[in-house]
């Protein structure tokens, strides 16, 4: 007799990673569609703060119990490296002149980072097979991008993808060391409010914090609020608390080649068959490090 699924965090579970990659993957097309309209500090201040509006709402409605004050430390930490240092990173750079190809590039770096921090921090153990998966997805990512890493970002484009790197690498660590028991709620709250409150500093003191209410702009803020900042963030959480880190963020090797494809089918950007061959390496990268061997 065929067993059914056990419960619906079961079936979470199963379907959780490919609707964060495809999720995940969308943000570049986002923050692509929306940039042309709104400096990026300005952009991501109005992004969180209409998050922090809607949960909110939430908070108000369900009435979740808060975290004491060390919790409240730790969402405002995770808060900041999450959102704030790589969001903010990947749209400064993005802004700045850094082509949306590099930047994926040198972002996907994160799951080697990840891999050796937790296999030294952590005492996750990553695999031989996992190491090997883990380098054929940055030669992957690498085969789809390089046609398009084309021009210099300046200065200040390197500091800010360098930061959102780090950002989101240290930033998945202190959620799954200090996050865990945190009720979601709750800590998004906290974790959305500090990071709204950086993005409007820095709006304040090195932006004209000018916006063109266009369509283009309502759809992009719309997207990166609703799927983004709830769907794709709630379950790379849920998939840290539930996962190894080393196979939470192999996933993020997807993000180039489903982003390709979107911007392909929305955009008409050519894929090369360099690119092609690159998505294939991703994924079988990714297999290699998920791949669960029996006990």
């Amino acid at each position: 007799m065929q067993k059914s699924p056990r419960s619906f965090a079961d079936i979470a579970v199963f379907a959780a990673p490919a609707v964060f990659v495809l999720l995940w993957s969308s943000g570049f097309i986002g923050a692509k569609l929306g940039l042309p309209y709104a400096e990026p500090m300005t952009f991501l201040t109005v992004r969180m703060a209409a998050v922090v509006a809607l949960i909110g709402v939430i908070v108000l409605a369900t009435r979740p119990p808060w975290p004491g004050g060390a919790g409240t430390l730790h969402s405002v930490v995770a808060g900041i490296l999450v959102h704030g240092c790589y969001l903010g990173g990947v749209f400064v750079a993005m802004d700045r002149g850094f082509p949306a190809g590099l930047a994926a590039l040198i972002v996907s770096l994160q799951p080697v980072l990840t891999s050796t921090l937790a296999n030294r921090l952590m005492g996750e153990r990553v695999m031989p097979r996992q190491w090997a998966g883990l380098l054929l997805g940055i030669a992957g990512v690498y085969l789809i991008v390089h046609e398009r890493t084309a021009g210099e970002g300046s200065a200040m484009a390197w500091v800010a993808i360098t930061i959102a790197l780090i950002g989101i690498t240290v930033g998945t660590f202190y959620q799954k060391r200090f996050g865990g028991g945190i009720d979601w709620r709750s800590g998004f709250f906290i974790q959305y409010a500090a990071a709204t409150l950086l993005f409007g500093l820095a709006a304040v003191g090195f932006e004209t914090r000018a916006i063109q209410w266009s369509a283009e702009f309502l759809i992009a803020l719309a997207w990166l609020v609703f799927v983004l900042s709830f769907g794709a963030i709630w379950l790379f959480y849920f998939l840290i608390r539930r996962s190894a880190t080393t196979r939470v963020v192999s996933l993020l090797y997807l993000q180039p080649p489903l982003t390709a494809l979107m911007a392909w089918a929305l955009f008409d950007e050519r894929l090369a068959p360099l690119a092609l061959l690159g998505m294939a390496i991703c994924v079988l990268g990714v297999a290699m490090v998920n791949w669960r061997v029996g006990r």
